[in-house]
């Protein structure tokens, strides 16, 4: 049996912040994600950039964590930003509305 992957990177400038995924997001992954979302916030990160780039696959509860994660951020006067999606994920953002708020 495999288990999901994904890997996270974090590379801060100032209070700006890049978090590169690498891997799938998914049930099994999305609570990483959540995690460094939140943790970027907690430092005082106002500016969040997710680079999409290396995800091959983001489903529903991917996308329920970039949504709580943007509200979140919102509520603390910073801003969530995902940049180069892949055509599955970019399609899931489109087709909820998602991509409005998102991207």
């Amino acid at each position: 049996m495999t288990f999901p992957q994904l890997n996270v990177y974090r590379h801060d400038r100032g209070s700006r912040a890049l978090i590169t995924l690498a891997g799938e997001i998914d049930p099994a992954t999305a609570p990483q994600v959540r995690a460094a979302l939140e943790r970027c916030l907690q430092d005082g990160i106002t500016t969040i950039d997710v680079d999409l780039t290396t995800v091959g696959r983001c489903d529903n509860s991917g996308l329920r964590v970039f949504l709580d994660a943007s509200r979140h951020a919102a509520g603390s006067h910073a801003s969530l930003r995902l940049h180069h999606p892949s055509p599955q994920t970019a399609r899931l953002l489109a087709d909820t509305g998602s991509d409005l708020l998102l991207l």
